[in-house]
């Protein structure tokens, strides 16, 4: 499988190990914003600003994005700065799935938390690549999410 992929080192070598193959975002897009972001408004206009962009080129293609997001920014838990790009690429991501999903282009977002390993986060954004998958879905890797008000 080819994709775009910008991730952090970790999650890049996991997902080159488990064969997703760099190439341009027209092909495919795996996207996480940088970590942490701070509550600069330039740096979370930034982070979201290069999203659309290369999900725009994704779609262009055809290619399924997947958005790497933190669980607890989703929440809030970690400073607004985040939590402004993690809802922004939640929204993003279903707002794009509705328009993609008469061309088949899947757009999920992929939740994970602290300590969760680039191996299992490769291996789910790999499967949410896959054009025959989900599409618009927040998929939650781990357990910190249970009992919480979620959006």
């Amino acid at each position: 499988m080819e994709a775009h992929l910008r991730v952090p080192e970790p999650l890049l070598t996991a997902l080159v190990n488990a064969g997703v193959e760099m190439a341009a975002p027209e092909r495919g897009l795996v996207f996480a914003p940088v970590d942490p972001i701070g509550d600069d408004w330039d740096a979370v206009r930034g982070e979201l600003g290069e999203a659309f962009q290369l999900t725009r080129a994704a779609a262009g293609g055809a290619g399924p994005v997947v958005y790497v997001v933190h669980h607890d920014d989703l929440l809030g838990r970690r400073g607004p700065g985040s939590a402004m790009v993690a809802c922004g690429l939640l929204s993003g991501a279903r707002t794009a799935a509705i328009e993609g999903i008469q061309a088949g282009i899947p757009v999920n977002v992929l939740a994970v938390e602290t300590g969760s390993e680039p191996e299992a986060v490769a291996r789910w954004a790999v499967r949410l690549l896959e054009r025959d998958g989900p599409t618009g879905e927040l998929v939650r890797l781990g357990g910190s999410h249970l009992g919480k008000a979620l959006p």
